[in-house]
């Protein structure tokens, strides 16, 4: 027999084992999946060496009977297994996370394009790597895309590739500047990086050199994520030089001919204040959105298509589901003042930058902009913490070492300013240096006495910031809160943490996480701290973080509150520190805000009143973050400390803290509020425009449901683990971190299970009976395991489950089995529930040829009577028998000759099994069609049908109890 007798979906026996046909058999080689296994265990298998059979699924054998939770087990078990599952959606049966539905729209729309191009630019907190994930994986698995390409910050790329690992099953290689080295390594002669592996995590800062950026062009997978675009697009001249060059890397990815790229851009800031960079980033989805008429309704139109954007409120209750966000955030500005020690040593730092600005200004342009920007940094410096001032007057400005005024501000501007156009935050919390010309007048000398001045006021006597710091944190404590307390730079962390160490409490645990760590560094200090303080429910944890942490990581499951110790003078930065805490899973209905600044030193006040009080005001008005325009945000902090150096030369010393108003500053903040405004009304009317109505609720709806009848939800999966971990001798253990979570000492679970999770767990975790943690989120270490059908010990569980319930020789306890009569009050007549197990046969249209595929789905039918004479039931009457109790015991024999009858009458079902697979064929050729409908158009040549015979899994006789009535005859 050759391999052309066998078409995708049918059945064949090999290896003294069952196998499913795949489509990418061939005429001399058959593709086979184990029958019930998964991807990793596919096999390429040659008829003419090795004899291959045809085969049909055994029948169930009356002997074999279960009790009443054996169907209900078995039916999850079968689903679980599935990494092909019938629904429109090929890849949610293989991902490790339950989507939200309303982060199935992005999904939805992208199907509908023939090349994806996608725009997604939901909330902070909504979860929109989740949903570029989403279209990733289904991408792949539809075999539209061949490989992945995510490209993101440095700071960001370990958490992408576990995001992407641990979530969608998608094992992607980190391409840094820390790794290339090790990879080319391993490359043979001519090979690139980029064809030597599939899926890549390249960070932005690697493909900074030509060659790079070049060898990346020319090999560019066909699927690309980038994230936070925003800060990959250009507005204008100005823009930095790597804004400039991604940009211009962006634009060949986007428009190589020949090649029909998809394109998913992220970000929760398209519009950073910026017109003509919102414009750039529409043209990279195409390059005739760069001149949409957004007034024109047929142009909105268009661009709605691959554009989303969504605040909470549009989808915090989206059809039944009500998504749980914090609900507000609780803002409290907490003021200090300088102490006289301290406020004399900022008065004479403001004389000494004053006079270097005044002398460098008579030197040149290049020297007073290598002025000014030391002088920024040494008052920043100041303001953040004595150790921070100490450090910057000890240390040589980037600045000086300068050729022009244009280079001086290139170095210096990134360090001592808050930019949004800031993509990477690595690096940028060092303390910058403010001396700059030390041979000259004695300037290293004043420096010098400067800097000792500011280590002597280290500490809460002279520091009264950190004073006021530590009052506010013991509040937080007790009020059972565990806060982040975000500071400007490295040295000001350091020293916040060596202060509050022994100052909180004998249980509070307090670490710091700083750009001296490397990314994957941090994220373990966090889970560090995390378990330190997860035993004891009176423990606390604080951890002190510069900005390396306020993109991209999450951090809502072990911290709720934040505290700005340093005001950022961009209050976007703000907005990034407070939403790494409030987001989607954080347990608190009200995260807690406290802002820090000082009364008396000329600068934090006005940051405050101007930047982040309006900021706050527009979030809280409309919902949403709206950047501040870089240019009018500069010029208002430059007013402020030009403001501050020029009152001391005019002799206002005495005046220097006063709270009147100054002419300068007051026309900076207006124009910035005009600006700010009008950025605010762009950003309502566009997130009103494009939350995403093309796909109606009604259409999301239909195929959730779709989706969750074919795979089983979290619920289902929670209760199949908890009922057979029981059944099979594992004891449990009620709590955890979160609602939901429990742990199992599996020791006395039969010897089969353990060998197989022995390797999966590690640490002899089962062989000298620690318990294992289960707990509701998807991403765990090891030692753990995560409720979601995808984690490999969910797997196990389920695989010895379906085999032992398919092998009656299986040693040790068997829950799940193939037969059972049950007597129960749930029916008043007898009936019978069929688990069928379906396999389908899928012509799917790409832009590639057409696909052939293989999907599975597991059906309960039942019927009332005998099968020659079946009233069937609707299929929610076959769900419900699954929750249906024994309430009366069945005499063995009894049973096993009722059983008996029922299967020798089966083959009278056999037309009614096929005609319902023709149905479920037919409704999964219409789902198909319709998400990848396009503009009304259905695109032809989607075809399903139903490989027969189905497999009758398992048969459960329900009869009444003895006396009820009863409508036909066991």
């Amino acid at each position: 027999m050759t391999t052309t007798d066998y078409t995708p979906g049918s059945l064949v026996s090999v290896r003294d084992r069952e196998w499913v046909v795949l489509p990418e058999s061939a005429p001399d080689m058959l593709v086979l999946r184990p029958l019930g296994g998964a991807d990793d265990d596919i096999a390429a298998v040659f008829p003419a060496f090795e004899e291959v059979r045809g085969a049909e699924f055994a029948a169930p054998s009356p002997r074999d009977l279960g009790d009443f939770r054996a169907a209900g087990l078995l039916r999850s078990a079968l689903r679980i297994g599935f990494r092909s599952g019938a629904g429109p959606f090929r890849s949610l049966a293989g991902v490790a996370v339950e989507p939200r539905a309303y982060q199935l729209v992005p999904l939805m729309m992208a199907l509908r394009q023939k090349t994806v191009r996608m725009l997604i630019a939901d909330d902070v907190g909504i979860g929109k790597t989740v949903e570029a994930g989403l279209i990733a994986s289904e991408l792949l698995a539809q075999g539209e895309a061949k490989k992945l390409a995510v490209l993101c910050s440095p700071a960001l790329a370990e958490q992408w590739q576990e995001e992407l690992r641990s979530k969608f099953g998608i094992d992607a290689e980190l391409v840094l500047s820390s790794t290339v080295t090790r990879l080319e390594r391993d490359l043979d002669m001519g090979q690139s990086l980029f064809d030597k592996h599939r899926h890549v995590i390249v960070s932005t800062d690697f493909i900074k050199s030509h060659r790079h950026r070049d060898d990346f062009v020319r090999r560019c997978p066909d699927l690309v994520i980038v994230d936070e675009a925003h800060t990959c697009v250009a507005a204008d001249d100005h823009t930095s030089q790597q804004s400039q060059r991604r940009y211009e890397l962006l634009q060949r990815i986007a428009n190589d001919r020949g090649k029909d790229r998809h394109l998913l851009l992220v970000t929760a800031t398209p519009h950073s204040g910026k017109e003509a960079a919102f414009r750039n980033l529409l043209a990279l989805l195409k390059p005739e959105f760069g001149d949409l008429d957004m007034n024109s309704g047929p142009d909105r139109a268009r661009l709605a298509l691959h554009f989303v954007q969504r605040r909470r409120a549009d989808i915090r209750k989206y059809l039944d589901e009500e998504t749980e966000f914090p609900a507000d955030r609780f803002f409290k500005d907490e003021t200090y003042k300088l102490s006289p020690a301290y406020r004399s040593l900022l008065e004479d730092a403001i004389g000494y930058a004053s006079e270097r600005v005044t002398v460098a200004g008579e030197q040149g342009r290049r020297e007073a902009r290598i002025a000014w920007w030391s002088a920024i940094a040494l008052l920043r410096s100041l303001v953040s913490s004595p150790r921070a001032a100490a450090q910057t007057l000890r240390t040589r400005s980037a600045t000086a070492s300068a050729a022009t005024a244009e280079e001086a501000d290139e170095l210096g501007a990134p360090l001592t300013r808050d930019s949004a156009d800031n993509d990477a935050l690595e690096g940028l919390d060092v303390a910058p240096g403010a001396e700059t010309d030390p041979e000259t007048g004695g300037a290293g000398a004043r420096l010098a006495a400067l800097a000792d001045r500011a280590a002597d006021l280290e500490g809460p006597a002279e520091d009264l910031k950190l004073k006021a710091l530590i009052k506010h944190l013991k509040a937080l404590l007790k009020d059972g809160y565990h806060p982040i307390v975000f500071c400007r730079y490295i040295p000001t962390a350091e020293y916040v943490r060596d202060h509050l160490d022994g100052k909180l409490g004998r249980k509070t645990v307090v670490r710091a996480v700083t750009g001296t760590l490397s990314p994957q560094q941090r994220l373990q200090r966090i889970e560090d701290l995390a378990d330190e303080t997860s035993d004891d429910p009176d423990a606390r944890r604080v951890l002190v973080a510069t900005d390396c942490l306020s993109e991209g990581v999450n951090l809502q499951h072990h911290f709720d509150a934040v505290v700005h110790y340093d005001l950022a003078w961009n209050p976007a930065r703000h907005d990034q520190r407070e939403g790494r805490v409030d987001r989607y899973g954080q347990k608190r209905d009200e995260v807690k805000v406290i802002t820090l600044y000082g009364s008396d030193n000329g600068i934090d006040g006005k940051v405050l009143e101007v930047l982040i009080r309006k900021h706050r005001q527009i979030w809280q008005d409309l919902g949403i973050s709206v950047s501040v325009p870089d240019e009018a945000s500069s010029g208002v902090t430059d007013a402020i400390v030009e403001w501050l150096l020029m009152r001391r030369e005019s002799g206002e010393q005495e005046a220097l803290f006063g709270a009147e108003d100054v002419k300068a500053v007051s026309e900076k903040a207006a124009e910035l509020e005009q600006e700010w405004n009008s950025t605010a009304e762009r950003e309502k009317a566009s997130r009103s425009r494009f939350a995403q109505n093309t796909i109606r609720p009604e259409e999301v709806k239909r195929e959730v449901d779709a989706t969750r009848d074919a795979l089983g939800d979290a619920g289902e999966i929670r209760g199949f683990v908890r009922h057979a971990l029981t059944a099979l001798d594992g004891v449990l253990y009620e709590g955890g971190d979160a609602p939901g979570d429990f742990g199992a000492d599996l020791s006395g679970s039969p010897v089969g299970l353990r060998d197989v999770l022995a390797p999966i767990l590690g640490g002899g975790i089962i062989e000298n009976g620690k318990q294992v943690p289960f707990r509701t989120v998807s991403a765990v270490t090891r030692g753990e395991a995560a409720l979601v059908r995808t984690d490999p010990v969910v797997g196990a569980l389920a695989g010895h489950l379906l085999n032992a319930a398919l092998d009656s020789q299986t040693d040790g306890p068997r829950p799940a089995r193939r037969c059972g009569v049950i007597r129960t009050r749930a029916v008043t007549t007898r009936t019978t529930l069929l688990l069928v197990r379906y396999r389908f046969h899928l012509t799917l249209p790409s832009r590639v040829g057409e696909r052939q595929l293989v999907a599975e789905d597991a059906r309960l039918l039942a019927f009332e009577g005998s099968p020659a004479d079946a009233a069937w039931l609707p299929p929610e009457d076959a769900v419900h028998l699954l929750h249906a109790t024994a309430d009366e015991n069945t005499d063995p024999t009894f049973g096993e000759r009722t059983m008996r009858r029922v299967l020798d009458a089966l083959p009278d079902a056999t037309d009614h099994l096929h005609e319902y697979g023709d149905r479920l064929a037919a409704e999964l050729r219409d789902s198909h069609r319709r998400v990848r409908s396009a503009a009304g158009e259905i695109i032809r040549g989607v075809d399903v049908k139903a490989q027969r015979p189905a497999d009758i899994l398992g048969a459960y006789v329900y009869l009444p109890v003895t006396g009820a009535v009863s409508g036909g005859v066991a």
